[in-house]
């Protein structure tokens, strides 16, 4: 009996082995899909001819696609939207991390159960929100906060849609991500380490912030790298407040501004030609853009965890 009930535990075992290896496999060959549909789609502008409307054939220019500053459909160039996308990042993470850190660090060290309970429902759903959602929100309060800062300052701004308003929305979308997980992070650090440390004589604060935050150090950066991640690679929201200037990078935050993906969103309505297919080519080095960002941030955990572990 005992022998054939091992043998069914392996047998079952086997099953949901292959099961999920093949769910596995399905996800993996998904993604590859993507991107080879992506890089086959975004490499023809520059190697297929297309009818202008002079009854000419144009092709587009892989240097100016790379180097020129200026997006016109005679110009097609994307770097001043690749160091937007960039820019308008880094300062919306610069926003949101300490806030979402400081949040995190509250409802899991500070606040009353009660209202932890609710603050972190309350992120979960802010982490649920569909961006076009995010982008309305953006349209009709952020707008037009920045364009009364403005007059305050002194400052034109198109009625508002302008690089800060893009680094507010980017900023609010990350906040609950980076938060959900922090807060997972340091619920998982050891509270008799804790109860160490204020046994040892530091007070409440210093082990919140040395031994908690120290703690949770790799979680938090692995809510970074997910926070960054859909701030690159947000679209909708962007688009809506962004401006779209067809010249860039534009670092005058009150100035209306374009990034990657608002680059690609301006395109969906065309159905064929050389401005549906570049949108494609911006794909790549969007996806080229991401890879490379997570590349450096995964590099940066790593050496985090070998200073934790050293």
């Amino acid at each position: 009996m005992i022998e054939s009930s091992s043998k069914r535990k392996t047998v079952f075992d086997n099953i949901f082995k292959y099961i999920f290896l093949a769910i596995a496999i399905l996800a993996a060959s998904s993604i590859i899909f993507i991107v080879i549909f992506i890089l086959i789609e975004g490499i023809k502008p520059f190697t297929n001819t297309y009818p202008k409307i002079s009854g000419r054939l144009e092709r587009a220019s892989l240097l100016t696609f790379l180097f020129s500053r200026t997006w016109t459909d005679l110009n097609y160039g994307a770097l001043g939207a690749f160091i937007n996308t960039i820019y308008l990042t880094l300062l919306a993470t610069i926003i949101a991390l300490p806030i979402s850190v400081l949040s995190a660090l509250f409802i899991v060290r500070i606040a009353p159960k009660w209202l932890a309970i609710i603050m972190q429902n309350v992120v979960e759903l802010l982490a649920a929100i569909p961006s076009i959602i995010f982008g309305l929100f953006g349209r009709g309060v952020i707008n037009p906060i920045v364009k009364g800062l403005g007059n305050i300052l002194g400052i034109q701004t198109a009625g508002g849609i302008s690089g800060l308003s893009t680094i507010v929305v980017l900023a609010i979308m990350m906040i609950p991500t980076i938060t959900t997980l922090s807060i997972t992070s340091m619920k998982a650090v050891k509270k008799p380490v804790i109860e160490a440390s204020l046994a040892l004589g530091a007070s409440k604060t210093q082990t919140d912030f040395k031994i908690v935050l120290g703690g949770a150090k790799s979680g938090i950066t692995a809510a970074l790298i997910l926070g960054v991640g859909r701030a690159l690679g947000e679209a909708t929201a962007v688009s809506m407040v962004c401006g779209n200037n067809i010249t860039g990078p534009n670092f005058n935050i009150f100035d209306t501004t374009r990034t990657l993906t608002s680059t690609m969103m301006l395109g969906l309505h065309e159905s064929s030609g050389i401005a549906y297919d570049i949108r494609f080519s911006v794909g790549i080095l969007l996806v080229i853009t991401i890879l490379v960002v997570n590349i450096i941030l995964n590099l940066v955990k790593r050496m985090i965890c070998r200073y934790e572990q050293a």
